[in-house]
């Protein structure tokens, strides 16, 4: 199982029955593949959206219905659009219970640096910036390294989406707590060893109370 699906599929075990929850672009928006069957999840999308469903059949997009990352979407029954200032009220007013994104760097303090790096030409914060401080919870999904360099920092060296607002990191190798006295490891995959997390991950971690992830 390669790792994007790895990180999705342990994401998607976090939503509950009722959830609103919104995926960001990239990585984050594959854990619309892994929701259980037996539980009604919102998804929604900054750009105006509440009850997005599946990819659209190619051939069979509506040019009307895209998400924030511009990629076409469908609407299930009981779906709603609405204009961008609705949809940030929702947001900023706290009525977002998740919001899942991906992370250029993430710290010890639960920092996140998702939107820029300097000098090369990026799309833009978009609505990450309201998300992470406006979600009841914030989940970081991302690779646990970019190139064998550590993304999870003692503090985050690029500019900043938002400070102190993490609560979950996921990534292949595992999933870490974000909490007042540091990152703890709660779930560590079976087939990575402790040793090879401790060594790709910059920050320190608490290992002292783990379980092994569920990978199938």
């Amino acid at each position: 199982m390669d790792a994007k699906t790895i990180i999705a599929k342990r994401v998607a075990k976090e939503l509950r029955d009722g959830d609103l929850v919104n995926l960001g672009i990239g990585l984050p928006t594959l854990v619309a593949n892994y929701i259980r069957d037996d539980i009604a999840v919102h998804l929604q999308s900054e750009n105006g959206l509440i009850g997005l469903g599946p990819t659209p059949i190619a051939g069979q997009e509506d040019a009307d219905l895209t998400n924030a990352g511009g990629q076409y979407v469908t609407l299930k029954d009981g779906g709603m659009y609405f204009d961008s200032a609705v949809s940030f009220g929702i947001i900023r007013g706290s009525h977002v219970d998740i919001t899942v994104l991906g992370a250029l760097e993430v710290d010890a303090e639960g920092s996140l640096a998702s939107w820029i790096i300097p000098g090369k030409l990026v799309p833009g914060m978009g609505g990450a910036m309201d998300l992470v401080v406006g979600a009841k919870k914030v989940i970081v999904a991302t690779t646990h390294t970019n190139k064998g360099k550590p993304k999870i920092k003692h503090r985050c060296t690029l500019p900043l989406t938002a400070k102190q607002e993490v609560d979950l990191i996921v990534t292949e190798y595992g999933v870490i707590a974000v909490r007042e006295d540091g990152l703890h490891l709660i779930e560590k995959h079976p087939d990575v060893s402790l040793k090879t997390i401790i060594e790709a991950t910059e920050a320190p971690l608490h290992t002292d109370a783990y379980k092994t992830m569920e990978v199938k």
